[in-house]
């Protein structure tokens, strides 16, 4: 499904199509379940993107570092 987030970094609103359903995001956004337990077969970039709208190309830019 389409996920449109605002990112909390840059402000800028994104689309991206990830393998979720409507019901998982319910449940993430209802607190009734972690991040990586609603989404295990998402990677961490993409849980990213849900909670924070934070792209992984995003990511790189602010935090070079965690790559090293």
């Amino acid at each position: 499904m389409k996920v449109t987030r605002t990112s909390m970094v840059t402000g800028i609103t994104r689309t991206i199509e990830l393998p979720v359903t409507q019901e998982q995001i319910d449940v993430y956004h209802t607190g009734m379940g972690l991040l990586q337990d609603v989404f295990p077969n998402l990677t961490s970039g993409e849980r990213e993107f849900i909670k924070s709208g934070i792209t992984a190309e995003e990511w790189d830019l602010v935090f070079p570092e965690s790559h090293e």
